[in-house]
């Protein structure tokens, strides 16, 4: 259970990935302008990142690894990915009309999302069982939906801020990015073994 723990912590936060990984900033700066995008697109993601990430460690495990067809894993993982974001951006344009018009292009994207295919690949190299990448990629997907909610709060309080004219628009968001990067370094000196 420890062990189980540790791996959601360090996933989540002392390893986010967008945040000391660097993985997923084309969203990450492009759908954090409202807190309700940032939240709908932290759902998305949340799902494609974990269903996807189990169904790519079936494969890995099962048939890729076994018949010795390693150099099939990035087009058969895009593959899989591609098919949970379409899951997904079928599901939002039944049940959130409104959600889905707000995330427009954004959703379509995460195919591309180099977070989703990062963490998928990323798994196959730390060797985890089933269960253990099952909490990582779900772990990883919280921080960075986690790290999409605090980056839109902060840019939605900076939009009614005034602040001086050069810095208005992306650049204070970038600004406030590696400002909330640098918070999150702290969490880097944590052992997590």
């Amino acid at each position: 259970m420890t062990d189980i723990l540790l791996l959601v912590v360090s996933a989540c936060l002392v390893n986010n990935v967008i945040l000391t990984r660097f993985l997923g900033l084309c969203s990450f700066m492009g759908v954090t302008t409202r807190v309700d995008t940032a939240v709908g697109m932290g759902a998305a993601c949340t799902f494609v990142i974990t269903t996807s990430s189990m169904a790519s460690w079936a494969l890995e495990h099962w048939l890729l690894a076994p018949f010795g067809l390693g150099y099939l894993r990035t087009v058969t993982f895009i593959l899989i990915i591609a098919s949970a974001v379409q899951l997904t951006e079928s599901f939002f344009r039944k049940f959130s009309p409104t959600l889905f018009r707000l995330l427009g292009i954004y959703l379509p994207l995460i195919t591309t999302n180099c977070a989703v295919l990062g963490i998928t690949l990323l798994l196959v190299e730390q060797h985890y069982g089933f269960v253990d990448s099952t909490v990582f990629a779900f772990a990883s997907s919280v921080g960075y939906s986690l790290v999409m909610v605090l980056f839109a709060g902060l840019r939605e309080r900076l939009a009614l801020s005034v602040t001086p004219r050069l810095f208005e628009g992306p650049p204070i968001g970038f600004v406030t990015a590696s400002l909330l990067a640098l918070a999150f370094m702290g969490f880097s000196g944590m052992s997590v073994h």
